[in-house]
């Protein structure tokens, strides 16, 4: 029961430290001491400045402003001239960044009665038209170097062999061209001219995070993996600024400078978007990461290797035949190892890109109080579907029922937004109906409306997104970690175990992302509470039924269905409507877009249009509870795995997810 009672535990800390992390540094992006290029003078900038935290660099001119900005130094310029002043954005620094930077200059120009004219250069392009290739990027290349490590550690029971360092950076070329061929000329993501400037960085970036990890593994033995998945995974990922670095907290801007997936998302950035300039501070970074973990295991496989245990010899075994077999055999596992490596890291890769990296609305649901050539024309733009209410009021009804992204009034020429139902949809539809309406000459006016308003640390609506991710993680860790301390996937207390773990780990996430960190009304804390524990508690009661059935191959099932594809159907932040038709249409049989829609109408919209997402929730929950108990109860018979395997399977569900 001791040992019981720790491995949950340590899933208990990495859970919270990881729900902590990740919310803390993304649930409020606004400007943190941003690098700004000013040309001169101007009441504009000073009251910008005195609301928003810039860094304003004074340039000569408008051309030596431009120029800092195309070397990657400035998320934007102000350039004040005689009449009116001219604002230039940044979109592929920042997506987030360019609209809180216009959004604050039009306010104050508007305010101080001065012209001003917006102008932006280094735009996105239609592939990533929010700019999160990048950190989509980073998800596969960390865990594929990470799971590398960890899967050529278990099967070949030494962490520092002499050769160790040459197939690591092996499978570092493997693993990059991989990524590069799925991401650039298979989902295409990114124009086919980036690919060969591309692959040296995700070379560069997989081995660094491969190799550091091993070095640390070697000199800290078993607590290494977990030292790796808190600093690089939790930390790192957290802090990596793949939304724009100068959104991040000051805090986190320098904790991620510490670690490789920040410089490895600005390394990526620039290279994309900027024509490689400033990366010689993130190459030089990595490049010590990387020479650092291949000298520390070279020194330490050389002149401090681990005794390996000598291989059993089988009858009839002649003594070249016995020197000979284990190692074909660790040659044989250390293959099989990277090939479940390879395979996770091209599965992140295809399915995360394609999911997220060009969101387009498709059917979005908005409501309309009568015809008008405003919405006609708007329709021909983006894929709307509209539905006729007899009035605003009843528009507004269907909005509290979280059935609508928006609605229109023609008669008021007014559109109405709903940002707690989608992050990018108010963006959306307010540029498609605000171009429109210019071109055809007629007013327009935004109105934002909410059933229950977004927290004041959650401006964005991306919190209860970024919750899901450690309620799936702590789901399935924790049944594996159950497994690996018990040493057997039968026990007849194992489910009121697992929904033990679920209700306290529900209450301490809650507690952490409610009254500590602000990212939602704390007035539905007692009713996030059972939300919470009950995802975790139908991920982990299915995992473990998984695990009964199939062995260490359950678990990369469970990961799999959860994390590979759950996860990047549930929609998240941006809503259901902007995921393509694969993505939508498995999604409402996966637990992780009914937890989050759950989460969320129960939060912002009062608990509409929860049915669904319950009952299958539920349904997993119970049923996989069931079916456990009656295993459990008949002691059905183990399905055996060798050691080596359950290893592999074990080591692969720490990270999974874990890089935002």
């Amino acid at each position: 029961m001791k040992k019981v009672l720790v491995s949950l535990g340590v899933v208990l800390v990495l859970q919270s430290l990881f729900a902590l992390c990740l919310i803390s540094a993304l649930q409020l992006l606004v400007p943190r001491d941003m690098p700004f290029a000013v040309t001169g003078s101007s009441k504009v900038v000073n009251a910008v400045t005195s609301k928003v935290s810039l860094e304003t660099i004074s340039y000569a001119n408008e051309s030596a402003a431009l120029d800092a900005i195309s070397q990657s130094k400035a998320y934007g310029a102000y350039i004040p001239g005689t009449k009116s002043d001219t604002l230039i954005v940044v979109p592929a620094k920042s997506f987030f960044a360019r609209i809180e930077l216009e959004q604050a200059f039009v306010e104050a120009a508007k305010k101080l009665g001065r012209p001003m004219e917006v102008r932006t250069v280094k735009p996105l392009p239609p592939s990533d038209p929010l700019g999160g290739v990048t950190g989509l990027l980073l998800v596969p290349l960390l865990i594929g170097g990470y799971l590398a490590t960890v899967l050529v550690f278990k099967t070949s029971r030494t962490a520092a062999a002499p050769w160790r360092v040459a197939i690591l950076i092996g499978y570092s070329a493997i693993g990059a061209l991989l990524t590069d061929l799925i991401a650039g000329p298979g989902i295409g993501a990114y124009a086919n001219s980036h690919f060969w400037p591309l692959l040296p960085c995700f070379m560069l970036v997989t081995a660094a995070v491969a190799l550091a990890s091993a070095a640390i593994e070697r000199i800290f033995g078993a607590l290494g993996t977990l030292l790796v998945v808190l600093l690089f995974i939790v930390m790192g990922g957290a802090s990596a600024g793949g939304s724009g670095l100068s959104l991040l907290p000051s805090y986190w801007q320098h904790i991620g400078a510490v670690f490789p997936p920040q410089h490895a998302v600005t390394l990526m950035r620039n290279v994309l978007y900027f024509d490689g300039n400033n990366i010689t501070t993130p190459a030089i970074v990595l490049g010590a990461y990387a020479l650092a973990g291949a000298m520390i295991i070279g020194y330490l496989g050389r002149w401090r290797p681990e005794p390996v245990p000598d291989a059993p010899r089988s009858a009839g075994e002649t003594d070249t035949t016995a020197a000979r077999s284990p190692a074909a055999k660790n040659a044989v596992r250390i293959v099989v190892a990277l090939a479940i490596a390879a395979v996770m890291q091209c599965l992140f890769t295809a399915n995360y890109m394609s999911s997220a990296h060009a969101p387009a609305a498709s059917n979005l649901a908005i409501g309309s109080t009568g015809t008008s050539p405003i919405l006609t024309a708007v329709q021909k733009q983006v894929s709307l579907k509209v539905t006729l209410y007899p009035s605003e009021s009843a528009v507004k009804k269907a909005i509290d029922e979280a059935k609508l992204y928006g609605g229109f009034v023609p008669a008021t020429e007014t559109l109405i937004v709903v940002p707690t139902k989608s992050d990018i949809a108010p963006l959306d539809l307010a540029a498609h109906f605000h171009a429109t309406a210019k071109s055809l000459g007629q007013p327009l006016k935004i109105e934002q409306y909410v059933p229950t308003p977004l927290a004041k640390k959650d401006p964005f609506g991306i919190v209860v997104s970024l919750m899901l991710v450690p309620l799936l993680i702590g789901g399935y860790v924790s049944a594996t970690m159950l497994k690996t301390a018990t040493g057997t996937a039968t026990g007849r207390w194992r489910g009121l175990m697992l929904a033990g773990f679920a209700i306290v780990a529900g209450m301490v996430v809650n507690l952490i992302v409610g009254p500590w960190l602000q990212g939602y009304p704390t007035d539905k804390f007692w009713i996030v509470w059972p939300i919470l524990s009950l995802i975790i508690a139908a991920v982990a009661l299915t995992a473990a039924v998984l695990q009964k059935l199939l062995g260490a191959a359950g678990t990369l099932v469970t990961v799999t269905v959860i994390m590979l594809f759950g996860n990047p159907s549930s929609g998240g932040a941006n809503g259901v409507a902007y995921l393509p038709a694969f993505w939508r249409d498995i999604g409402p049989f996966l637990p992780p877009r009914n937890a989050y829609i759950l989460l969320r109408n129960t939060i912002y919209f009062d608990g509409h249009g929860i049915t669904q997402a319950l009952t299958v929730l539920l349904l997993y929950g119970v049923i996989a509870g069931a079916a456990l108990g009656l295993l459990d109860w008949f002691r059905t018979p183990e399905i055996p795995v060798s050691p080596e395997t359950e290893a592999e399977a074990a080591s692969v569900t720490v990270p999974i997810g874990a890089a935002p």
